[in-house]
């Protein structure tokens, strides 16, 4: 049965390797890992400094995530922005549109006003100019 102060010089050797490890590559790391049996010094430190590197990767990702997050939301607010600007104007224009097509009316109206109006002139000068003979 270990006692504490296996477990202590057994924590301590753990801790040593997981310092000395710090400078190796992911790569060697597994490779030390899978060569060692389950449950050694060696076998406990490997996985003890995946796992905190496995952790940084998952903190730095939550991070870059937030940012990606934030810059989307502000991406959002500012296309809401130009959806709401696009829909004023396309309001205008409508207005726009609709003040042109009445004005169009109107001046198909007077056109035909004056069209009428020419007619009753060239009439009346040919009554005059030909009742006068």
């Amino acid at each position: 049965m270990p006692t504490l102060t296996d477990d202590q010089k057994t924590a301590g050797t753990v801790q040593a390797l997981v310092q000395l490890l710090r400078s190796r590559s992911y790569d060697e790391i597994r490779q030390r890992m899978y060569d060692n049996p389950p449950g050694s010094a060696w076998w406990v430190a490997c996985k003890s400094e995946l796992e905190i590197r496995n952790s940084d990767r998952v903190a730095t990702s939550l991070t870059e995530t937030s940012r990606v997050l934030q810059k989307m939301k502000n991406s959002a607010e500012h296309l809401e922005s130009l959806t709401d600007t696009l829909l004023q104007a396309t309001d205008a224009m409508a207005d726009l549109l609709r003040g042109v097509k009445e004005s169009g009316r109107r001046m198909e109206i007077v056109t035909y006003v004056i069209v009428g109006v020419t007619i009753v002139q060239m009439f009346f000068l040919a009554f005059t100019i030909f009742g006068k003979k």
